[in-house]
């Protein structure tokens, strides 16, 4: 769907992510620099987080929760009309920009275990390839909205979950479950970003933010980690009119029009006490899905 998503799957296992990305002129007052938080914490079965977006504009990815073989958040379209993305991918190469949704047979693609009624689905390519799912949902600004990714390893695959607290029902709903070949891996590499995908030029001349806060993982010994560590990091974009800091005990993320980087450097590190923090109130302990036999076209 967008190439920088696809970057940083094929460097969010590394912490040497600022010595791989050199910077790319085309991008500059195209658009917004991509601006990323990667988190340190052990491979788990659940990660969740909490994200309130502060300030947004048409062709905005305000992405919560990021991993090793996908990631999950809530988009403004170009249009306004805002909706829920959550994406898995094949096994293969998560950088290939000219890979075709169809490239990919058979027992090798992403399948579909469960989807709530209200969710579309569908494949992707031009950034590998995989399984998406979309959520219409009118989310508000300052809104905080919570997220959880869970992972259930089975065999040669993992099957991973995505949930979403509805505020309007006071109620977690389980959306999709996709499953996909990782040689039986956990959760890894976890990772927020704020992105800017309509890059006309006008979008670069508008800020974009987003709080992320009270984010835990679960490792596989059912014991909650809080993200308490962050490294602030961009895309090959080499404007510097991005930032990211600590308020009030939430990591945040900003970028294009008039923001400065007053806060933390790029490829600074941050370090978030304990106040406020809550273990999440929802037990994600991933339970086995009933295999459907509906492939995603």
């Amino acid at each position: 769907m967008k190439k920088m998503v696809s970057v940083l799957a094929a460097l969010c296992l590394s912490w040497t992510f600022a010595a791989a990305v050199s910077a790319d002129e085309s991008l500059e007052n195209k658009a917004c620099r991509s601006v990323h938080l990667f988190y340190s914490a052990p491979e788990g079965v659940a990660f969740y987080t909490e994200m309130k977006v502060e300030k947004t504009s048409p062709g905005t990815y305000f992405m919560a929760a990021g991993f090793n073989m996908g990631y999950y958040g809530i988009q403004e379209l170009h249009n306004g009309k805002k909706l829920l993305i959550f994406s898995v991918w094949d096994p293969g190469d998560p950088s290939d920009w000219d890979a075709h949704p169809d490239s990919v047979e058979g027992e090798q693609r992403v399948k579909l275990l469960y989807k709530d009624e209200s969710v579309r689905v569908g494949r992707f390519g031009g950034e590998g390839t995989g399984g998406q799912s979309f959520l219409d949902y009118d989310w508000k600004l300052g809104q905080t909205y919570r997220f959880c990714v869970s992972a259930r390893p089975n065999g040669n695959r993992t099957e991973y979950s995505n949930w979403f607290f509805v505020p309007e029902e006071n109620k977690w709903k389980k959306l999709v479950t996709f499953s996909t070949i990782t040689g039986g891996k956990y959760l890894s590499g976890y990772y927020s970003f704020v992105e800017d995908f309509l890059r006309n030029g006008e979008s670069a001349k508008i800020d974009r933010r987003a709080s992320y806060g009270n984010g835990w993982v679960k490792d596989k010994d059912g014991r909650w980690h809080s993200l308490s560590r962050a490294r602030f990091t961009a895309d090959s974009n080499p404007v510097m009119n991005i930032n990211a800091g600590i308020k009030d005990n939430w990591y945040y993320l900003q970028t294009g029009g008039e923001t400065k980087n007053d806060d933390v450097p790029l490829w600074g590190y941050m370090n978030r006490g304990p106040e406020g923090l809550s273990l999440p109130d929802f037990d994600a302990q991933p339970a086995p899905a009933p295999e459907r036999k509906t492939e995603i076209k």
